[in-house]
């Protein structure tokens, strides 16, 4: 018997294994996408918060009386 037969059950492994596998590389594949977009997005972000005056008062000017 053979290590690619499984002992009969190659039917039901390969399949398995090559299934498993197609799901890993898909979700590797998404979630580099997704990390890639909100990279993108938080840099949109950070860069319109730079642009934006700083109408916030500052902490030197709380309580100084």
């Amino acid at each position: 018997m053979s290590f690619w037969e499984m002992g009969g059950y190659a039917a039901y492994v390969w399949p398995s294994f090559g299934a498993t596998a197609v799901i890993m590389i898909a979700l590797l594949v998404l979630s580099a996408r997704s990390l890639r977009a909100r990279e993108r997005t938080l840099r949109a972000l950070e860069a319109a918060r730079a642009e934006q005056p700083d109408d916030s008062p500052t902490s030197s000017s709380k309580g100084a009386s």
